[in-house]
């Protein structure tokens, strides 16, 4: 276990040594930065043959991150602008001394809340109702992929990540899923699901992988591409 850091002409590779027994390499929100995660048996100057062998790649997506257009920073003030599934709606902010509460209208997404809520709680309260979208979206779906993938999920989780659009465990069939979804058109968050449950069955982005997708999900690229190029931040390409 340890770390260290490659230097390959203007670029700084994260290189974190853990037990594990593939190279992860990727290329992280907001600003590119990028990060390889490989086995502890590894020296520094193969994991330096390695990055050199993917400079092309990652600057590739480190320039897909400089010309990101990205969502500016939420205030939650009235008629502000907000996505949910890829459509945008206008914020109605409604103060009553009543408990909060937040509902989806044709162009509007009320929030309730009593008056003087500070900024905080308003976002907590927004974050929360879109976890519980994404949960509700995604259920179903795995219900629907687990025959067809002959796989098990035990379990969900739905949480707010920074730098992973989701995650799995293969060990303990759950899967996890970024709450930032919500934002995105519908066929992005199945496609993602799809993505994670077929982890299950090959836990590496190797070919088997890719032939497990390209079965079941033969437009995967276009969805990912869609998922990683609209206008909503915390996006990740990995290699």
């Amino acid at each position: 276990m340890g770390s260290a850091t490659l230097k390959l002409g203007e670029i700084n590779v994260e290189v974190i040594l853990k037990n594990i027994r593939n190279i992860h390499l990727s290329v992280l929100p907001p600003d590119g930065n990028v990060r390889i995660s490989a086995p502890a048996r590894m020296s520094l100057d193969t994991l330096r043959v390695f990055a050199v062998s993917r400079l092309d790649w990652i600057k590739r997506q480190r320039k897909k991150f400089l010309e990101q257009e990205r969502e500016t920073r939420r205030e939650h003030l009235d008629r502000e602008s907000h996505f949910l599934w890829g459509k945008r709606y206008l914020l109605q902010v409604v103060e009553l001394d009543a408990a909060a509460k937040i509902e989806r209208r044709p162009r509007t997404i009320l929030l309730r809340i009593r008056p003087g809520t500070s900024e905080e709680k308003k976002q907590e309260l927004l974050e929360e109702w879109y976890r519980e979208q994404v949960r509700a979206a995604a259920q179903p779906l795995i219900a629907t992929w687990a025959p067809r993938l002959g796989v098990t999920v035990s379990r969900l989780y739905v949480q707010h990540m920074k730098t992973k659009w989701g995650s799995c465990n293969p060990r303990l069939h759950s899967i996890r899923i970024n709450t930032e979804l919500a934002k995105k058109p519908p066929e992005c968050l199945e496609y993602l699901v799809v993505h994670e449950m077929a982890h299950l069955l090959e836990p590496t982005h190797n070919k088997r992988f890719t032939a497990l997708l390209d079965r079941f999900m033969p437009k995967w690229k276009f969805h990912r591409d869609q998922l990683n190029h609209l206008p909503i931040r915390h996006e990740q390409w990995e290699y």
